[in-house]
C-alpha cells in the first residue's frame, strides 16, 4: 500500500481530497511509557534530529547558500505567521520561526484505521494528545509495517503524507523544507491551521481538533488573500477551489450515506452489500464528472475503505456551526477563539453533537 499522494505539489488540494494532513503528531510521547521501546526510540531519535537541524529564518536568509526562490518563501512565511498572530489572534507558540531542510520528501507518514462495517476508529493514547485516530512515522517503510498489522487484524486502513505537525506550543516548531509550496494560498494554509492546533486544542477530541484548524485555516488564509492579492486573488482561488469542493462535497455525502447505513444495523452481509453498493455509486459518479483538473476515472480506481471517508469527516465537520460562532463574534477572531476555549467544560461526546447541527 503506497501512502495517498498526487501529482499535484498543492497543499491545499492534497489534504482537501484527502490524500494528505497536518496533524498534531506529538512526538514527545517518547517520554511515556506506552508502546513497543523500538517506536519510542524512532520517534525520539527523529525529533531530536528536527530539534538539533533548525535553523532561525533570519539565519538562513543571510546565508548565501540558499537560493533566492526559497529566500522569497521563507519571507513570506514570516509575513503570515506575523498576520496569523496579529490579525488571526492566533497563538505567537505556533512556531514557524526556524527552517528545517529535510532529506526525505516528507515530513512523515501517518496511519489511520477504522472498522470495515461500521465509522469506528481505530484509536492509540499518548500523554497529553490523548486519544487519537492516527499513529505518525518518519519512515514510510515503518508505516507500512504498521499497516499491515492492521490489515491483518480486518481493518481498513490508509497511510497518508503527514504534511505538517504541531507540538502545540511545547517546541518551537519549524517549517520544513517539504512545505516550500509555490502558491501563496497553500502556503498560508499550512502555517495558519497548525497555528491554529497551537491556539484551540482539547485532548482526545480529533474530530473537533482538526475540523477547527481546517475552519480557521479557511477563513485566515482567505483573510490574508484578500490582504495581499486584494478580491481579484480571491477570486481566482476561489474559482479554482471549485472543483476541488464539489469533489470533496461527493465524499461528504458518500461518508454520510455510509454512517446512516452503518447505523441501521443488520448482519454482517446485509451491511457489506450496502457498502458495496454505496460505494460502486459513489465510484460511477467519479467516472462520470466533467472536471477538468481532477481525472475522476483514475480516483475511481482506487480502493476505497471506511478510513478514506470517515478520514475525510475527521477534517470538515462542523462547518455550520463554526460559521454560526464565528458570524455571532462579528468576525473577530479572538472572539472565536474564545468561544471555542469555553468548549474545553464539555466531553467530545457533547462537542460532536455541537458539529452535527445543521442550523
Amino acid at each position: 500500500m503506497q501512502p495517498d499522494s498526487t501529482h499535484s505539489p498543492s497543499y491545499r488540494k492534497n489534504r482537501r481530497l484527502g490524500f494528505f494532513s497536518g496533524i498534531p503528531i506529538l512526538f514527545f510521547i517518547f517520554f511515556s511509557g506506552q508502546g513497543c521501546i523500538p517506536y519510542l526510540y524512532h520517534l525520539g531519535k527523529e525529533q531530536a534530529k528536527i530539534l538539533l537541524q533548525r535553523r532561525p529564518i533570519g539565519e538562513v536568509l543571510q546565508d548565501p547558500e540558499i537560493s533566492e526562490a526559497t529566500k522569497q518563501k521563507l519571507i513570506q512565511v514570516e509575513k503570515i505567521r506575523e498576520f496569523g498572530v496579529q490579525e488571526l489572534s492566533l497563538s505567537p507558540k505556533g512556531g514557524f520561526k526556524s527552517f528545517v531542510q529535510l532529506d526525505r520528501p516528507a515530513i512523515g507518514w501517518h496511519v489511520s484505521a477504522c472498522h470495515p462495517l461500521k465509522f469506528e476508529s481505530y484509536t492509540w493514547w499518548f500523554p497529553i494528545a490523548g486519544r487519537v485516530p492516527y499513529k505518525g512515522y518518519f519512515s514510510l517503510e515503518k508505516a507500512k509495517e504498521e499497516e499491515k498489522n492492521l490489515k491483518d487484524q480486518g481493518f481498513d486502513t490508509r497511510i497518508r503524507v503527514t504534511a505538517g505537525y504541531s507540538t502545540l506550543g511545547w517546541f518551537e516548531d519549524p517549517l520544513f523544507s517539504s512545505q516550500l509550496y509555490e502558491d501563496p494560498g497553500d502556503l498560508s494554509s499550512i502555517v495558519i491551521h497548525e497555528m491554529a492546533h497551537a491556539t484551540v486544542y482539547f485532548p482526545g477530541d480529533t474530530l473537533f481538533n482538526e475540523s477547527y484548524a481546517s475552519f480557521v485555516e479557511d477563513e485566515g488564509s482567505e483573510a490574508y488573500l484578500l490582504k495581499i492579492g486584494g478580491p481579484k486573488l480571491l477570486e481566482e482561488r476561489k474559482r479554482s477551489d471549485k472543483e476541488i469542493s464539489d469533489y470533496k462535497n461527493l465524499i461528504l455525502k458518500t461518508a454520510n450515506l455510509l454512517k446512516a447505513s452503518y447505523e441501521k444495523r443488520g448482519t454482517d452481509e446485509e451491511l457489506l452489500s450496502r457498502k458495496t453498493e454505496i460505494l460502486s455509486d459513489f465510484k460511477k459518479n467519479l467516472i462520470d464528472s466533467k472536471w477538468t483538473k481532477i481525472n475522476g476515472k483514475k480516483l475511481s480506481e482506487k480502493d476505497w475503505n471506511n478510513e478514506d471517508f470517515i478520514g475525510m469527516l475527521r477534517y470538515n465537520s462542523g462547518t455550520t456551526y463554526f460559521k454560526k460562532k464565528f458570524q455571532e463574534s462579528g468576525g473577530n477572531f479572538s472572539k472565536f477563539h474564545e468561544e471555542m476555549k469555553k468548549l474545553i467544560e464539555k466531553t467530545p461526546e457533547e462537542r460532536k453533537v455541537l458539529l452535527d447541527e445543521k442550523n
